[in-house]
């Protein structure tokens, strides 16, 4: 069976939630939800784990997270910042993030968030679909909308329009309230149907992105009209990709209950979801901090 990678996207602060969200404990023997998705990522087969960090957080995020995990080979890549013009605060964007991974990934690999919670199913469905793709055969776990919203806010989400179980369009929305409407002036909400899908971030590729991203990047430096805030993202790399009939992305659709830490707020109802799964036994093995 070829082999895995799962790449995980930790280098952000987490601004709406108030603290560095990646390593905030969510259960009573420590653990941080990276773990429970390590954890799942190990259990469904992947060999290798990747965490993308700022540099600063190396030696606190690797003795809190990675030298617990024992059966997977880890290895850290540094979000470089040499090339953010004089005034910006922010990397680049997740799509910089994954171009950073080249030298380190050489394996189908499957894109997290550090501080989604997607639950075992979506890692068996990436995992089984990556060890038979080839060059461009990507893929996606779609969520319904109603499973990944928040009462403490609005969220972004990638709305997704799917065609013969293949991702036809992606766009996308960066306030969704808890009604599943959006809104792009704040003041005008529009509902999104109850059938809505949307993507989280959890995403398949094969080493073939990395000369796109290479590319794509060089041209999103020359033409981004505001380079202090606009962000090279994922969904826009593969938007492209789609439309120029460059890749296809299989949509495998996920029915349960996603989680995670957009606010503070959102912590005790983490906390409780994965106790449940604790005392089930559903993670036994899972190393105390």
């Amino acid at each position: 069976m070829s082999k895995t990678t799962l790449v995980a996207l930790a280098a952000g602060m987490g601004s709406r939630f108030g603290g560095l969200k990646q390593m905030t404990p969510v259960a009573d023997n420590g653990a941080v939800l990276l773990d429970f998705s390590v954890f799942d990522a190990v259990a469904s087969g992947f060999d290798k784990i990747v965490f993308i960090i700022k540099e600063e957080m190396y030696q606190d995020f690797k003795a809190l997270i990675g030298d617990h995990i024992k059966n997977a080979e880890v290895d850290y890549v540094f979000q470089e910042t040499a090339s953010l013009p004089e005034g910006r605060v922010k990397p680049w964007g997740t799509s910089h993030a994954l171009l950073c991974c080249k030298d380190k990934v050489d394996t189908p690999f499957a894109v997290i968030n550090a501080d989604d919670y997607y639950g075992r199913n979506a890692y068996r469905e990436i995992h089984d679909h990556l060890v038979q793709a080839k060059d461009f055969d990507f893929a996606m776990v779609a969520f319904d909308l109603k499973n990944t919203l928040t009462d403490n806010g609005t969220v972004a989400r990638g709305v997704c329009e799917v065609k013969d179980g293949y991702l036809d369009t992606i766009t996308e929305r960066t306030q969704i309230n808890s009604k599943m409407e959006y809104t792009e002036d704040g003041e005008i909400w529009t509902a999104l149907p109850d059938d809505t899908v949307v993507s989280m971030n959890l995403w398949g590729f094969t080493p073939a992105i990395f000369d796109v991203l290479e590319e794509q990047f060089e041209t999103f430096l020359k033409t981004t009209p505001t380079p202090l805030k606009d962000e090279f993202f994922i969904p826009l790399t593969v938007d492209q990709l789609i439309r120029e009939e460059k890749a296809k992305v299989k949509v495998y659709n996920c029915r349960d209950k996603w989680y995670g830490m957009t606010y503070s707020e959102d912590l005790p109802a983490v906390r409780e979801a994965l106790k449940d799964m604790m005392d089930a036994g559903y993670y036994d093995g899972l190393p105390s901090k």
